[in-house]
């Protein structure tokens, strides 16, 4: 039907997922994207949590339409990546993938998660803003052809003392 959201789950990255992962990485990031060693480097590693959006509606892996990835290391975390199709875009499915990782940082006891943001990439900028990141830096040639904006979101004081 017209004007409905299409649907999509939310679920914790896996090995099987690598290939499509990666399909979409040099797609978003031509410039940047992460080598597969280093994205399963990562997955193995046991203070990063990874997760991908997916279609159910699609299965063998062709579905993922988005992923994210969070190091936690309390009390901080870091985003390490997220992305989401540009075909996807503007249906709240980077916003899924933020609250998902901002609820493990929670859950392993993280109070300031930081990331950073490329300077060219406004829509990132608010989507971090709604959330309640502040800019608090920048990193100069981050990265190949633009600076990063650093920011930092910090727990309210009544997740701080759960």
């Amino acid at each position: 039907m017209a004007g409905m959201t299409p649907q999509y789950a939310i679920r914790p990255m896996t090995s099987a997922d690598v290939d499509r992962v990666m399909e979409l990485e040099r797609a978003m990031f031509p410039k940047d994207a992460w080598s597969e060693e280093l994205l399963r480097s990562e997955l193995a590693e046991p203070t990063r949590r990874y997760f991908v959006a997916e279609r159910p509606d699609v299965s063998g892996g062709g579905g993922i339409i988005g992923y994210a990835g969070l190091r936690a290391v309390p009390p901080q975390g870091d985003v390490q990546t997220i992305a989401v199709e540009e075909a996807w875009w503007g249906r709240g499915i980077g916003a899924a993938l933020l609250a998902e990782l901002l609820e493990q940082a929670r859950v392993r006891g993280v109070t300031d998660v930081f990331l950073e943001v490329r300077s060219d990439n406004p829509r990132a900028r608010e989507l971090y803003r709604r959330f309640g990141f502040a800019e608090i830096g920048m990193r100069r040639r981050y990265y190949r052809d633009a600076d990063a904006i650093v920011m930092r979101r910090s727990a309210p004081v009544e997740e701080k003392t759960r």
